[in-house]
């Protein structure tokens, strides 16, 4: 049996505010797995979420769809943290860091000054 391509942890913060650890790829075949995650977990009272993408090792275009769709549900904010350098310079280009609240971690943020410098 193959392991699964995306594991999604929920984790419900205080009220009306929950956190998605997502772990694996996040592409055409993943990316429907957390727009159906995200729904449940709106549908049971936590409008705000944030998405924890520090264990994504893949994220294609199917997955910049992903955050499209959860940002446009109009049900609360989605925030995006754990962004390693590459997945930034994407939501960059793409122009999603405008329309997502993206925070970079210090481990991140770390690792991309060792890339830099």
């Amino acid at each position: 049996m193959r392991p699964p391509l995306l594991s999604i942890e929920v984790t419900r913060l205080d009220a009306g505010h929950a956190r998605l650890r997502l772990t694996g790829d996040l592409d055409f075949d993943t990316a429907p797995e957390l727009v159906d995650a995200a729904a449940g977990v709106r549908a049971d009272g936590c409008p705000e979420l944030t998405i924890d993408l520090g264990g994504v090792g893949l994220c294609d275009s199917s997955g910049l769809s992903a955050f499209v769709v959860l940002s446009q549900g109009g049900a609360g904010t989605v925030r995006l943290t754990g962004v390693g350098a590459r997945l930034r310079q994407l939501l960059d280009r793409t122009g999603l860091t405008e329309l997502l609240a993206v925070e970079q971690s210090t481990v991140h943020a770390v690792e991309d000054e060792r890339e830099v410098g």
